[in-house]
């Protein structure tokens, strides 16, 4: 059910997709304390975007999941713009994540609902 949506303007080859989906669903999966085998990772990288006016190396991420905390919600802030800054070397400065806490009952999944 934690899915995380990644957009970024950095280009990476397939060998550094796969690894990073693996990381970033690892690191969803933990700081969410949800079984991985739900965790759902997308990642659109090499894209035209800007930010503040330029097109250096930024990122947008949507993160969702259902009972999602505030206090995790700022703990993957930090969690996912390290990895990210770690990685890419995006600043933290240029990585936007907007974070969503999805009710149960509007989460589907094999043909029924969490609620």
């Amino acid at each position: 059910m934690p899915y995380l949506k990644i957009n970024t303007n950095v280009s990476v080859n397939e060998q550094q997709c796969t690894e990073m989906l693996n990381r970033f669903s690892k690191l969803l999966a933990s700081e969410t304390a949800k079984p991985e085998r739900y965790v759902v990772v997308e990642l659109n990288a090499g894209k035209p975007m800007a930010f503040a006016g330029s097109t250096g190396p930024l990122a947008f991420l949507e993160c969702k999941s259902i009972g999602l905390s505030t206090a995790q919600a700022k703990s993957l802030s930090a969690s996912l713009s390290k990895l990210l800054t770690e990685t890419w070397q995006i600043p933290g400065d240029r990585i936007y994540i907007e974070f969503a806490n999805s009710p149960a009952e509007y989460w589907g999944w094999n043909g029924a609902t969490f609620g």
